[in-house]
């Protein structure tokens, strides 16, 4: 009888002890797990859920983080979730009388017990779990990669990680662990997914279309550059401009990972261009003749290493050339300087001169190598804090105000010297903005130049049109008819200015179908070989395009 009263308490002795303790069970259980080549994960399995289920959940390969065992990580999450969601939703039925204890110690009074210093285990587990994820949130957020780079591999396999120490926490079967493993769970496959959609994001993967067209056209180029000659093609330069407009057409949607991948490429490809075009205008005195001085043999010599080392650098940007790295080359360019600066000149000017000129080109690749670097530092892809941009967003704010004042008054002629003087200054503000060497500042300059350059050519119709009407001499029918579609086309870029949808929208079909009208218009005039007339019809002409360009522009939905 004694013995018997002792074996509860013996029981609820190691019941107290907290889940790091094991019952003789576990330790067979443990000892079979380890027999068969899984991992036992201590403590009783939540409800619903067996010890298989638990060893097979808790199988990790060495890989278990790298992508090419994507579907074998894809199981186990599903396995996790499953266990979660199964242990948050069901307990024991032996439980629930004792729901009432739970709920007034642990549930409905947490921050209560944690002043205590009581704190249950489990919930101290998860919330350090919790706080590593969040470590890494904002690295999440901000990836601009593909999922076969080095750093998305790192983080996916932190996330999983995390997901099996969550999967891992005894519940003891307590709702409010339950739920806050949940939470837990739920928290960490949220930053999973969001890794997973910014790589493989479609405006990400058009960047990288863009970026390997690039790469190839380089690397046709490539060879020359390497070898020092700094010629290029025409087809070249041209094919070049053309990706860096379009990657500046990438809409990013706001989000911080596609602003940074698209920075990143348009800075590699802009920094090439830059390179290029510095190299094509080099002076052609240069090489100075080596009979000048002995120290100019010396100088010619680094001057050839530099023009090798810029064609390396191309490579290196363009990601064109695995056999040298950012680190050695920067040592080597930093070597040809310590060789310059140790060269003896003997007062001569022209030779000092030389040698000031090539550290001049060597101090500028030495600038190319850090331009990941310093834009991850100064956020230079986030344009919606660059000062030139909010120059521009500041200009833009005075025209819609001016445009929609003209628009709304009932006698706009008497706002039209003013309108048009205010503006003519705004494209003196446009014009001071520092570009950068940026190509998105320089999109968002263009447009903003052409949505105040409209409005301007708007007023100047409607004046000309007013004044038309004050009195008109006899005129040709043809320069008659030309007259009646400049005021159509008057009324339409009215609505064109006011218009702010895309291009699904009816009022743009609507406005389009009106533009090609007036075009047809202008080509069945017969000017009948009036001079005037065929120079007033392509001027009319020429205005319909214009609207329609504009058009387009504002529907385009383009974003820096």
């Amino acid at each position: 009888m004694a013995a018997a009263e002792e074996e509860p308490e013996k029981e609820q002795e190691q019941g107290s002890r907290g889940p790091a303790m094991h019952s003789a069970r576990g330790d067979q259980r443990a000892a079979e797990a380890a027999r068969q080549g899984s991992i036992w994960l201590p403590g009783p399995p939540p409800p619903g859920d067996s010890g298989q289920c638990r060893r097979a959940a808790s199988q990790l390969p060495e890989n278990s983080g790298r992508s090419d065992n994507s579907s074998r990580r894809g199981a186990r999450l599903e396995v996790i979730r499953a266990r979660v969601k199964d242990s948050s939703t069901s307990t024991d039925s032996s439980l629930w009388p004792l729901r009432g204890g739970i709920a007034g110690s642990c549930g409905t009074e947490p921050n209560k017990s944690m002043d205590m210093g009581n704190q249950h285990p489990s919930i101290s587990r998860l919330q350090e779990i919790q706080k590593e994820v969040k470590s890494i949130e904002q690295q999440v957020i901000g990836f601009s990669g593909l999922s076969d780079d080095k750093n998305y591999k790192k983080l996916e396999r932190i996330l999983t990680k995390q997901l099996f120490e969550i999967d891992s926490v005894d519940t003891e079967g307590k709702g409010d662990i339950q739920q806050a493993r949940k939470r837990a769970a739920q928290d960490t496959e949220r930053l999973l997914k969001e890794l997973e959609q910014n790589a493989n994001h479609p405006h990400r993967i058009e960047i990288e279309n863009i970026f390997k067209e690039a790469q190839s056209l380089v690397k046709e180029e490539i060879a020359p550059l390497c070898s020092g000659d700094n010629r290029v093609t025409d087809e070249f330069e041209e094919a070049i401009q053309d990706v860096i407009l379009r990657l500046t057409h990438v809409k990013t949607g706001g989000k911080i990972s596609l602003r940074k991948a698209r920075y990143h490429t348009l800075t590699r490809i802009c920094a090439v261009q830059e390179i290029i075009e510095d190299s094509m205008k080099r002076q052609p005195s240069l090489p100075l003749s080596e009979d000048a001085h002995p120290s100019v043999a010396k100088i010619n010599s680094v001057m050839c290493e530099v023009n090798k080392a810029r064609g390396t650098l191309i490579a290196l940007l363009m990601g064109v050339n695995n056999s040298e790295t950012c680190k050695h080359l920067s040592c080597v360019l930093s070597g040809l300087i310590a060789d310059l600066d140790a060269l003896d000149v003997c007062g001569r000017t022209e030779i000092r001169n030389y040698r000031k000129e090539v550290v001049e080109d060597i101090n500028k690749l030495l600038k190319y190598l850090d331009l990941e670097e310093e834009a991850d530092s100064t956020h230079a892809f986030d344009l919606g804090q660059n000062q030139s941009i909010l120059k521009i967003e500041g200009v833009l704010k005075k025209m819609r105000e001016v445009k929609n004042e003209l628009l709304k008054a009932q006698n706009p002629s008497d706002l039209y010297l003013g309108s048009k003087t205010e503006l003519q200054s705004l494209i003196g503000q446009l014009d001071e903005v520092d570009l950068g060497k940026n190509p998105c500042i320089r999109e968002a300059r263009r447009r903003a130049v052409i949505e105040v350059q409209t409005l301007i050519t708007f007023i100047d119709l409607k004046e000309a049109l007013e004044k038309r009407k004050q009195g008109v001499a006899e005129e040709h029918p043809s320069h008659k008819s030309i007259w009646s579609v400049l005021g159509s086309l008057s009324e339409i870029q009215g609505e064109v200015l006011s218009f702010d949808g895309n291009r699904s929208d009816k009022n743009y079909i609507r406005l389009e179908e009106l533009l090609t009208k007036q075009l047809l218009a202008l080509d069945a005039v017969d000017p009948q070989g009036e001079e005037k007339c065929k120079a007033a019809r392509k001027q009319a002409v020429k205005l319909a395009q214009n609207i329609l360009s504009y058009l387009d522009l504002k529907s385009d939905e383009w974003e820096y």
